[in-house]
């Protein structure tokens, strides 16, 4: 079994910053692209960001410059500055996980943090 579970949401004012964790644990053999998405209400679910093995890095245009995403081992970070009322989501992270050398790569997911950026 896989689980990722993320951290570090909560309330923030405009223009202050935010750290997202996530980690990943389990029964895992290896880890590819690791990401960051958010769903606002009544809003569809949207990437943020997402990164390599290698560390290459893509991120939304209305983040970028602001968010910066960082892996380290089993777990993915997303800084947060300069947050803006319109970051407002819950924020999910997902992972592409082998669990043994003779599967293929599957796509799990957390069970989200809320961001709430308001004065």
């Amino acid at each position: 079994q896989v689980q990722l579970v993320e951290s570090g949401g909560g309330l923030v004012q405009p223009g202050g910053s935010l750290r997202l964790s996530c980690d990943a644990s389990g029964s895992i053999f290896s880890i590819g692209i690791m990401g960051w998405y958010r769903q606002a209400t009544e809003k569809q679910r949207e990437l943020v960001a997402k990164i390599t093995v290698g560390g290459s890095a893509n991120y939304a245009d209305s983040v970028r410059g602001r968010f910066t995403i960082s892996r380290v081992r089993n777990t993915v970070f997303l800084q947060m500055n300069n947050l803006k009322p319109d970051d407002t989501a819950v924020y999910y992270c997902n992972a592409d996980i082998q669990r043994n050398w003779a599967t293929t790569y599957n796509t799990y997911w957390g069970q989200g943090t809320q961001v709430t950026v308001s004065s």
